[in-house]
């Protein structure tokens, strides 16, 4: 099992330093912590932390999500995204802001055309402010998470309808 102050510690190290990802194996836990995201869409890592409240358990990893095709008659699970939309996932684990400060708009709601470049959101991780850009343009077709909330490496937190 992974403690939080090791864990916390080992993410300001991560931000001090030149490393851009470490990954390891503690008591049957493995993380992997990433200054930048994956260049290569897919499935969220195997090592996804466990949402925020639940317990840390050995070998506690979630069920990745069902895309059709099983038992189930085919239908796609709630959770996945139209073909044509590009999912936009946090890059670290920290909480999601949508916007620069309380009382500002946010930066983008949906239905709002974007720009490759466009700041999405910010995500505090160690009191420290990271924007998150926009990697496509296009339109912002879904928000996923509410402001203020707790995210995960990996997490969806937008769906884009590319232009």
């Amino acid at each position: 099992m992974i403690d939080l102050e090791f864990l916390e510690r080992l993410i300001q190290a991560i931000d001090e330093s030149s490393l851009d990802s470490i990954e390891l194996e503690r008591g049957g836990t493995r993380v992997r912590l990433a200054k930048s995201a994956p260049m290569v869409q897919g499935p969220a890592p195997a090592a996804a932390l466990p949402p925020p409240g639940a317990a840390w358990t050995h070998g506690s990893v979630p069920a990745p999500a069902e895309t059709g095709g099983g038992a189930s008659g085919g239908e796609p699970a709630e959770t996945a995204p139209p073909s044509n939309l590009v999912d936009v996932p946090s890059p670290m684990v920290g909480t999601f802001y949508r916007a620069p400060a309380p009382d500002a708009p946010p930066y983008v709601d949906e239905g709002v055309e974007i720009k490759e470049g466009d700041t999405l959101c910010i995500i505090e991780a160690m009191k420290l402010m990271n924007e998150l850009e926009a990697e496509v343009s296009g339109t912002i077709r879904e928000i996923l998470v509410d402001n203020a909330q707790p995210v995960e490496y990996g997490q969806v937190l937008f769906r884009v309808d590319p232009a």
